[in-house]
């Protein structure tokens, strides 16, 4: 068990060796894909519950819409910043979406749910492994020059 954790250690700090920080000021593409996501999500929110979209019949309360439109853009802030607690947050929120999205391709009824759960499951699914390094580098120590 020891010499297995060992091996798995060498092959984690290799990883890490290999991660080049983050310079000042950049932003991989992931991030800032994440970043209008964030910002996109929030201001349709707002702007459907304005135009009167119903959620199952039934109206959405301000209070839920606005908290949901706060969080996205203190999230697309945070993103934006490359704050890691903005990244690790926003992982976890596509965490969630790529579980549901998975758990309702099993139950969908009809093609248009099929197609839906897969078109979020795909872009999702990309956008949550490439944030992965991402963390990684902003988490990388910063190399003397």
């Amino acid at each position: 068990m020891r010499r297995g954790y060992a091996r798995s250690e060498e092959r984690n700090a290799a990883a890490r060796a290999q991660l080049e920080p983050l310079e000042p000021g950049e932003r991989p593409r992931p991030l800032v894909i994440a970043a209008v996501l964030a910002a996109v999500l929030a201001i349709a929110n707002v702007v459907a519950w304005l135009a009167g979209l119903d959620v199952n019949g039934k109206d959405p309360g301000a209070f839920g819409v606005l908290l949901f439109a706060v969080l996205m853009l203190l999230a697309a802030w945070g993103l934006w910043q490359r704050r890691y607690w903005a990244v690790l947050g926003f992982e976890a929120l596509l965490a969630i979406t790529l579980c549901i999205a998975a758990l309702s391709l099993l139950v969908a009824s009809n093609v248009a749910a099929v197609v839906l759960c897969v078109a979020i499951l795909g872009p999702a699914g990309w956008l949550f492994w490439k944030l992965i390094r991402v963390m990684g580098r902003l988490q990388a120590p910063q190399r003397v020059r």
